[in-house]
């Protein structure tokens, strides 16, 4: 994860051609927002939608007060527009943070174009917006043309040569690359088309730390991640997602710049996200990198203490167990301490040497030191042994073969994100997954949003919050409104949710005889068109197998080739099936009748040996809390919420969630998750939806050549 930030305006930015462009924008008033909602919603072609006004009105509310939103917007709710416009109404600068690359292009290259230009009459300006990214997103002049450092300790090298030569695949790769360092304006990964491998971008990349930084650098005035910098501070609206805004949230590191409104799109990610990026692994490989970079700079003792400490870790981490470490065994602490030791004297090494002017080995340093700054941070938090937390041994593979390495992640990030989010701004969290068993209090709870401080869901006239404490600076919580602005589409009558209740709870084998004969009925009936969502790979695998030895239809499998062209595959044929596990789950919209039966194998339950779900749930029971529900369950409901959610994404769409699993319908806690999907209409009868199902089929419109993610 990098640690600084950059941007990129669209490229008709400059032409905006305003003379009062960049100045201080006057907020307009509230009442106006339907207008311009109007005007907007007609500039990109849409149409109005009564959710879509009722979110607007709610956040541009909750900016004028001073106070937080939680937005739950269904599926064709158009939320994009619903804050943006209420956003650049308020003329403060804000900052849109999403999960995914395909929402921030929607919103960098179709959404706010167009908004600015529907909106300038009476804003009389073009708000200027931006990209931004981690700087390892952006091509790197200096290790463009004078090479990059070499892990042998050899200085700097040509990387086409590292690559394999010119002949070979990934020295093309970086001699394309460097044709197109030429030619790029913007120098982002994503605007290379087509892209490179991430072995290929490495070469010609570096992280906030391997910089040389723009005063010190050869190419700092050419640098692209430092224009697209540039830029940045000069947007009205900044791009990011979530990475970025948890380094600016919980590592003190301020990449983005000063906002009065932050808006999180694609919200139910962000507890994830945040946990990724607090998330730190000391592995072997590391250690061993570490070593190879400081041996030409760093002096021999250094050098040899670190190569000692990396023995020594790599032979205690090939016998170790995978699973968590409550408190680290003396033998481990050992080792973390003489690597966290040795690289504090490498680094005071490579400080040393900084300034002898050692010709072009400022790169090699910076790469080195970035390596050892890294390894000493991560060690000296292992042996920490902090209460908040948690640690534990994970294999290299998913077979639980080769050298294990130590992770850290904190407990809960809950705490991070009440700290670092929501003071001296308004925050607004919005998707279409926000309430889970029918109330907000659970997902609020988990982006720090206690359910003590929450305010009515709709304002009164003798509401006011101020006297309840709502507000910035010194509050001693941040309070909170939640909506549900419900969703265009009919879903009752657009779709069945139906559960299996006649087959046998599930076990931990993937092989289910019943639940695979239900599996081939159901996908009989529908004529193929299935998406099938699997708990884990081992399930898919074994699934894919058994209904090509049964169908006809063609199976494909997540893994036998790139998701977007089996997403692509898949819309294109109804005739065809999809099965995969988690990154299905969410984010694949195909729209038409190429999807009309969604199978979910059993509940996403996390497996019971995660050590980092095991020590949250545990934690929660420690405080007296149910730690099932609260973890497990909404784990598992959010997923199943989003899963659901493939199956209507448009006004026409028609079919059948079906869920192979009877405790959806048998358990206590089945409620939670029936409540937590759409309202869909609900049946046990397994003849009922074989006959929907065969409607559906007879009557289905021709596929859609059109299919995005996101």
């Amino acid at each position: 994860m990098t640690n600084d930030s950059e941007s990129q305006l669209p490229a008709d930015a400059d032409d905006a051609g305003d003379p009062e462009d960049g100045a201080p924008v006057e907020a307009v008033p509230r009442a106006r927002v339907p207008e311009l909602l109007h005007a907007a919603v007609a500039a990109v072609g849409g149409a109005e939608r009564p959710g879509q006004l009722r979110m607007a009105e709610a956040v541009a509310d909750a900016v004028d007060h001073g106070e937080h939103l939680l937005v739950q917007a269904g599926t064709g709710t158009g939320k994009s527009l619903a804050y943006l416009v209420p956003a650049l109404a308020h003329g403060d600068r804000v900052v849109v943070a999403t999960a995914t690359l395909a929402l921030q292009r929607q919103l960098v290259e179709r959404d706010l174009p167009r908004t600015v230009e529907a909106l300038h009459p009476v804003l009389r300006r073009r708000p200027l917006f931006a990209m931004l990214k981690g700087r390892s997103n952006y091509l790197c002049l200096h290790r463009a043309n004078e090479g990059t450092p070499s892990d042998e300790g050899e200085g700097l090298f040509d990387p086409v040569e590292a690559m394999g030569g010119p002949a070979g695949k990934l020295g093309q790769e970086v001699l394309r690359l460097r044709d197109w360092a030429d030619e790029t304006e913007t120098g982002d990964r994503d605007d290379m088309t087509p892209g490179v491998s991430d072995r290929a971008w490495a070469q010609l990349s570096v992280t906030s730390k391997e910089c040389l930084g723009a005063t010190r650098c050869a190419y700092g005035q050419e640098c692209f991640a430092e224009k697209a910098r540039e830029r940045a501070k000069l947007a009205d609206v900044v791009v990011t997602n979530h990475a970025m805004l948890a380094i600016d949230a919980i590592e003190g590191a301020p990449v983005l710049p000063e906002h009065g409104l932050l808006i999180i799109d694609e919200a139910h990610e962000l507890v994830n996200r945040v946990t990724g990026a607090a998330t730190a692994e000391l592995t072997v490989g590391a250690v061993n990198r570490a070593v190879k970079r400081a041996a030409r700079l760093a002096n021999e003792k250094a050098v040899d203490a670190l190569q000692a400490a990396a023995e020594n870790y790599h032979g205690l981490m090939e016998t170790a167990q995978p699973g968590r470490v409550e408190e680290l065994p003396e033998y481990l602490g050992y080792a973390v301490t003489a690597i966290r030791d040795a690289a504090r004297q490498v680094i005071t090494s490579l400080g040393e040497t900084r300034d002898k002017g050692l010709s072009d080995e400022d790169a090699v340093r910076k790469q080195a030191m970035a390596s050892a700054e890294a390894l000493h941070e991560t060690a000296d938090r292992l042996l920490q042994d902090s209460e908040y937390d948690v640690v534990w041994i994970e294999r290299g593979d998913r077979y639980g073969l080769g050298t294990a390495s130590l992770r850290v992640a904190p407990l809960s990030v809950s705490g991070l994100l009440r700290e670092g989010l929501y003071k001296e701004r308004s925050v607004v969290l919005t998707s279409a997954t926000l309430k889970l068993g029918g109330d907000f209090n659970g997902v609020a709870a988990s982006v720090g949003l206690p359910s003590e401080a929450r305010l009515p869901d709709v304002r009164t006239p003798g509401d006011n919050p101020e006297a309840a404490g709502a507000g910035f600076g010194d509050e001693p919580v941040p309070h909170w409104r939640g909506i549900d602005v419900g969703s265009p589409f009919k879903y009752p009558k657009q779709g069945i949710l139906y559960v299996a209740r006649h087959l046998a709870d599930p076990g931990r084998d993937p092989e289910r005889p019943d639940m695979l004969d239900e599996l081939a009925e159901l996908i009989g009936a529908a004529g193929g068109r299935t998406l099938g969502l699997f708990s884990s790979m081992r399930g898919a695998q074994a699934a894919a197998e058994a209904m090509r030895e049964r169908l006809d239809h063609r199976i494909l499998l997540q893994g036998e080739d790139t998701l977007g062209e089996l997403i692509r595959e898949f819309a294109s044929d109804a005739t065809t099936c999809l099965f995969g596990t988690l990154s299905l789950w969410q984010g694949v919209d195909v729209p038409g009748s190429a999807c009309q039966l969604v199978v979910m194998d059993r509940i996403p339950f996390p497996r019971p040996d995660d050590p980092l779900m095991s020590a949250r749930q545990k934690d929660v029971e420690q405080r007296g809390g149910n730690g099932f529900m609260a973890v497990a369950a909404t784990h598992a409901a959010l997923l199943m919420a989003q899963g659901a959610g493939r199956l209507v994404r448009a006004g026409d769409d028609r079919g059948v969630v079906a869920v192979l699993d009877p405790r959806v319908e048998t358990k206590r806690y089945g409620g939670f998750f029936r409540s937590s999907m759409p309202e869909f209409w609900y049946t046990t009868d397994r003849n009922q939806v074989r006959r929907s199902l065969a409607a559906i089929d007879a009557s289905a419109a021709p596929v859609r050549p059109v299919v995005k993610r996101g």
